[in-house]
């Protein structure tokens, strides 16, 4: 894609109906579930995967466990992966070391690091990424994973990638984890675990951000087969008894459909995103519960989601929960009638880039006023002047921005192909949905 693309108002409110490609978070999680899965498979044909994504963020998934060992049979068009641990590094005589390259995919690092600790037989694994992803922290998952058995350590001095490992297997037992940087960890943790020596209980120290997805990792997990519970709040109980292979269908990723959302919600039209419900796994679907809060209406449906613009109200909302929506509703913020403050989401300053400061530098250049705080911001709306965004590297930040350029001319967004990373085809999309409109 180009260096820039400059946004095109459109002239109508939007009217349409879109279904986005599958999840990044279900994908990457189904990925390692079945990976999992294919080590106690005997002669079978592992786990069958439909709805995947294919994007920069699971490609390295799918690469790292393919340099890992794993049988993975693609076909990118049709949307399905089958993968089979028959041939992967436990059943080789190669001990490594295994180099795992994840560009910037905090998922698929932190779910690699917690599935080769899981494995056996000394195999060695270094897993790194870009230089952004040296800055991200992961000494909360080496140092569980560390007081789990695993033999691992940081290169580097900050608690970031890179990481590397001699794998030995897990025992049964304790394991304790902070959850105030990332529900990530407690991810991969929990994900690990039916593989362990034993009995595992995964106990969260102190806060918990996006409990979201978490419920999304457990209901993936029972999904393959794995015995969990959750004894008391924040501490889970996985029984040591693996996972079945399983054919598992993927739902389209709620994530990116905020903003197809927002494009109603600032264009006063109304869009359908079909594939997602209110028995979604995401809880990124309830940012429509937000958009609902600042006046559109919501309609919800068998198989899809329907939302249509109204008069905008600023609102008052902790977004601790969907933080991944965050950027999104900034930038409806823009159009509505009073302040939006966004709260809870200090978190954010540790995903592709400091998302709070990415967000309040953009939008003050487009001249709003808006207010920084440690866990989010207060944006004023105002008169918009045009401007070219910068993205940072960030997916989210050119997918939310371009929202805002389909009601004010001159918005240009850089690098618009960072979108790569979670949603090649976005732009594409995009346009589609509007053409009808202009």
């Amino acid at each position: 894609m180009n260096d820039a693309v400059e946004m095109q108002p459109v002239d109508a409110p939007v009217l349409g109906s879109i279904r986005p490609p599958g999840s990044k978070s279900l994908t990457n999680r189904a990925l390692i579930v079945a990976a999992l899965a294919g080590l106690s498979s005997s002669g079978g044909s592992g786990c069958r995967l439909t709805g995947v994504l294919d994007s920069v963020d699971t490609r390295v998934m799918v690469e790292s466990l393919r340099r890992l060992g794993w049988s993975i049979q693609q076909d990118v068009a049709a949307g399905t992966i089958i993968i089979s641990g028959e041939t992967s590094c436990v059943a080789r005589p190669d001990r490594g070391p295994y180099e795992l390259w994840l560009e910037n995919s905090g998922t698929s690092i932190r779910f690699l690091t917690a599935l080769a600790a899981v494995l056996d037989r000394d195999v060695t694994v270094r897993l790194d990424g870009n230089e952004r992803m040296r800055e991200r922290p992961i000494a909360p998952l080496v140092g569980a994973l560390s007081e789990w058995g695993a033999d691992i350590v940081t290169e580097l001095p900050t608690g970031c990638p890179p990481v590397r490992l001699t794998a030995r297997g897990l025992r049964g037992g304790e394991v304790r984890v902070a959850g105030d940087l990332s529900s990530q960890y407690l991810s991969a943790l929990l994900m690990a675990a039916p593989c362990a020596d034993g009995d595992v209980t995964v106990r969260v120290e102190g806060p918990l951000v996006s409990r979201p997805y978490i419920d999304m990792t457990l209901a993936v997990m029972r999904d393959f087969g794995a015995e969990v519970s959750e004894s008391e709040e924040n501490c889970f109980v996985v029984a040591s008894s693996g996972y079945k292979p399983t054919e598992y269908d993927i739902e389209p990723d709620a994530s990116a459909a905020s903003y197809f959302f927002a494009v109603a919600a600032v264009t006063g039209g109304s869009v359908e995103v079909q594939g997602l419900s209110r028995q979604s796994l995401q809880g990124d679907i309830h940012f429509v519960d937000a958009l609902e809060q600042m006046g559109c209406g919501v309609e919800w449906r068998e198989h899809s989601v329907v939302v249509t613009g109204g008069h905008l109200r600023g609102v008052d909302i902790d977004m601790n929960a969907i933080s991944d929506t965050a950027q999104t509703l900034a930038v409806v913020a823009a159009f509505a009638d009073g302040p939006t403050r966004i709260r809870g989401v200090a978190h954010m300053r540790h995903k592709e880039t400091d998302r709070v400061s990415a967000v309040v530098t953009e939008l003050r250049k487009l001249g709003l006023e808006v207010e920084e705080f440690d866990d989010g911001m207060l944006i004023q709306p105002g008169p918009i002047r045009p401007t070219s965004i910068a993205t940072y590297d960030d997916h989210r930040m050119a997918m939310s921005f371009a929202v805002l350029g389909l009601k004010q001319p001159g918005i240009i967004i850089e690098d618009p192909g960072c979108t790569a990373k979670t949603y090649p085809e976005f732009f594409a999309d995009l346009a589609k949905l509007c053409e009808a409109t202009n």
